[in-house]
């Protein structure tokens, strides 16, 4: 396909994607496509879907209230494509492997609200325990503490091998997006120089989560424990719905020099959560974003 029939100018659309096993999921405004490379005979299996009308629909348009519901799509798109991914690569073993969705959206159901509770609940606990008086420095403190946490977590997974190959298809999404919104041609070896960080990371995305988090919960004071770990729960789609906008704004200008400056510390984070990229993992990449872009330019050619 020529990479200059259609690009993220002409759809007004920035595409993001996320890495699987063995593989890359990218999403743009009509579809989605998952490329996993077949572990026993190497071929690059794809699978192309639509995407939600909730992603162009006139909710889309409203600023705050648009986040977590395109939050929480988009976490049940990246699950099926993870369970996609986990029957390629299983039944590249055993040919009657199925990932059963039912027990893998309860996993992800329950992996989801421990998350939760570590990076929302337990710094909350924490920090009540440290600072016993004065409502500013406890939430600093709390911030502090989640920041923490979540550098350590992803510290820590990152050291699995099975993670850092994750990692590294990671990376191979982002530099293909870079090099797709460069305007360049998808060959491996344009895509092969281009950075592994992007401003728009989910990465980027919890980081911002942890610092609007401060800003949101100082005014409240520091209310009683049995008050203040509920309200960390009902308060998270408020923040989710902040952090949206603001890894919206700052990926659309990403390239002013002001917010490149107020980004760095997310393009620093990235650094744990992607890996340089053989030239396979770069294949695959590029293979999903090109299924995207051509489902993308019948869906527009339709409309």
């Amino acid at each position: 396909m020529d990479n200059s029939i259609i690009d993220r100018k002409t759809l007004g659309w920035s595409y993001g994607g996320q890495a699987v096993l063995e593989g890359v999921m990218m999403r743009g405004r009509y579809k989605t496509a998952i490329a996993v490379r077949r572990p026993n005979d190497g071929e690059i299996v794809v699978r192309q879907d639509p995407v939600s009308k909730l992603y162009r629909g006139p909710f889309s348009k409203i600023p705050f209230l648009r986040g977590v519901p395109m939050l929480w799509d988009a976490i049940g798109l990246g699950m099926r494509a993870l369970f996609f991914s986990a029957d390629v690569v299983g039944q590249a073993e055993d040919p009657e492997f199925t990932m059963n969705s039912g027990a893998g959206y309860t996993t992800g159901a329950i992996g989801l609200l421990g998350g939760v509770a570590l990076f929302m609940l337990l710094p909350s606990f924490l920090a009540g325990l440290l600072v016993p008086e004065g409502a500013l420095l406890f939430n600093i403190v709390e911030g502090i503490i989640r920041l923490v946490l979540l550098v350590g977590y992803i510290a820590v997974v990152g050291r699995m091998e099975d993670i850092r190959r994750v990692f590294a298809y990671h990376g191979a999404e982002h530099k293909t997006i870079n090099a797709h919104e460069a305007g360049v041609p998808l060959t491996v070896e344009n895509v092969r120089t281009f950075s592994t960080a992007h401003a728009r990371c989910g990465t980027a995305f919890l980081l911002i989560v942890v610092f609007i988090s401060i800003l949101v919960f100082a005014p409240l004071g520091r209310p009683a424990l049995w008050i203040r770990l509920p309200l960390r729960l009902v308060m998270f789609p408020v923040i989710a719905g902040i952090a949206y906008e603001v890894l919206r704004f700052t990926g659309k200008y990403a390239g002013n020099p002001f917010i490149r400056a107020i980004i760095a510390p997310n393009l620093a984070l990235q650094k744990l959560t992607t890996r340089e990229p053989d030239d396979e993992m770069l294949e695959v990449a590029i293979t999903a974003l090109k299924t995207v872009l051509e489902g993308e330019q019948a869906a527009t050619t339709q409309a």
